[in-house]
C-alpha cells in the first residue's frame, strides 16, 4: 500500500461502540485503546504475523516505535493523540500501523477505521459523520479491499450505517463480510437475521460473543464454543464460529483476494520497477577512476558548449521551452518595460 500497489486488505468497519476493538483485541492478543466517544481516530492498520519472537511497534510518518504488551494502549492513545491532537474529538486521515509478531496469531493485514457517529457530542466538529464516512468510503471502494462490517446482534441488520455504505461499493456483496457481536445478549431472531440475508452479504455472516470483564481470551473463547453448543436458539446457527475459526476465514478470504488481484499486482510491480530502471538509466555512472572523472568532466563541458552555442548563437531554446528566463528576447521586453 505504501508503494501505491493496491494490496488485499481487510477493512473493518462499524457504529461507534459496534465492538471493533474487541474483534481485534482477540485476533491479537492484545488490548486496544477503549472508553467513551470515539476510540479510533484514525486508520489503524494492524499487521499481524505469525513469528516465534514476539514483537510489538507503532509507525508513523515513517518514525516506528518499540512497545510491549503492557504499553501498547497507552502507546497508541499518544500516537493517535499526537496525530489528530490530545482529547476524543478530532480524526486524522494519517494512517498509524500497528506490527503484531507472535506465535499463533494469523497472518492478516487489517485496517481499523473510525466508528460512525451521527450527532456530535463532546466538542466534535459538526461534520463529524461526513469526515468518518468519506475516510471509509476511501478504504471500502477499491476493488482489493476486504469489507468487515461489525454488527450488533441486536439491531436491524437493514437500518446499519456501515451496511449502506458498503453496499454502495459492493452491490453484489462478494467481498462484504458480517461479523454479528454480542450474540449472547440478543439471541431471539439472529438465526432468521443471519438465514435470510436480507442485506446481501457474499461472504456470509460470523457470530461472536464479547469477551467480558476480566475473561482471558482462552476463556472467553471456550465460554463462546459451549455457548453455541448448548443454548437453545444459538445452537441451531450453522457456521458460527469462535475466534480461531474466524481467523482461519479471514485468512482464507484475504488470500482469495490476493490471488484473484495478483495479475494486476504484477502489472503494478512491473510498471514501477520499469519506471525505476529508467530513473537509474538517467542517473550518471559510477567512477572508478581519475581518467573517468576527466572523461565525463570533458563530456560535460561538451554538453554546455552545445548548449550555450544554441542559445546565444542560433536562438535555439527547445531545452528550455518553459523557462521564460532563459529566452534572451523575452528578457529584454522585460528589461526594457521595468
Amino acid at each position: 500500500m505504501e508503494e501505491g500497489i493496491p494490496l488485499s486488505t481487510i477493512v473493518v468497519v462499524g457504529d461507534q461502540s459496534s465492538g471493533k476493538s474487541s474483534v481485534l483485541e482477540s485476533l491479537a492478543g492484545i488490548s486496544l485503546p477503549r472508553g467513551q466517544g470515539i476510540c479510533t481516530r484514525v486508520p489503524l492498520i494492524i499487521r499481524f504475523q505469525h513469528s516465534p519472537q514476539p514483537e510489538l511497534s507503532l509507525e508513523c510518518n515513517s518514525k516506528v516505535d518499540r512497545t510491549d504488551e503492557n504499553n501498547i494502549s497507552d502507546d497508541i492513545v499518544k500516537a493517535t493523540n499526537s496525530i489528530a491532537g490530545g482529547g476524543t474529538t478530532g480524526i486524522s486521515n494519517t494512517p498509524l500501523t500497528l506490527l503484531v509478531k507472535k506465535n499463533g496469531v494469523p497472518d492478516l493485514t487489517m485496517v481499523d477505521l473510525p466508528g460512525i457517529t451521527r450527532v456530535p457530542v463532546q466538542g466534535q466538529p459538526e461534520n463529524i459523520y461526513d469526515q468518518i464516512k468519506d475516510m471509509i468510503m476511501q478504504y471500502i471502494k477499491p476493488e482489493e479491499s476486504i469489507i468487515l462490517n461489525v454488527l450488533s446482534a441486536s439491531v436491524d441488520f437493514a437500518t446499519c450505517e456501515s451496511i449502506r455504505m458498503s453496499q454502495s461499493v459492493d452491490k453484489t456483496g462478494e467481498r462484504t463480510l458480517a461479523l454479528v457481536m454480542k450474540v449472547d445478549k440478543a439471541p431471539e431472531g439472529l438465526l432468521e437475521k443471519v438465514t435470510g440475508d436480507d442485506v446481501n452479504i457474499g461472504l456470509g455472516y460470523v457470530c461472536v460473543r464479547n469477551r467480558i470483564g476480566d475473561e482471558t481470551y482462552e476463556e472467553a473463547g471456550a465460554i463462546t464454543q459451549d455457548l453455541f453448543q448448548s443454548h437453545p436458539l444459538l445452537s441451531n446457527i450453522e457456521k458460527s464460529m469462535v475466534i480461531p475459526v474466524l481467523a482461519q476465514r479471514l485468512v482464507q478470504i484475504q488470500a482469495i483476494g490476493i490471488a484473484r488481484n495478483l495479475p494486476e499486482i504484477v502489472k503494478k510491480i512491473n510498471e514501477r520497477l520499469n519506471s525505476s530502471l529508467a530513473e537509474l538509466n538517467k542517473m550518471p555512472k559510477s567512477l572508478t577512476s581519475v581518467a573517468e572523472a576527466m572523461t565525463a568532466f570533458m563530456q560535460i563541458i561538451g554538453s554546455a558548449k552545445k548548449s550555450l552555442r544554441k542559445f546565444l548563437l542560433r536562438g535555439e531554446f527547445e531545452e528550455y521551452s518553459d523557462d521564460r528566463h532563459m529566452h534572451c528576447t523575452v528578457r529584454m521586453v522585460d528589461m526594457l518595460n521595468q
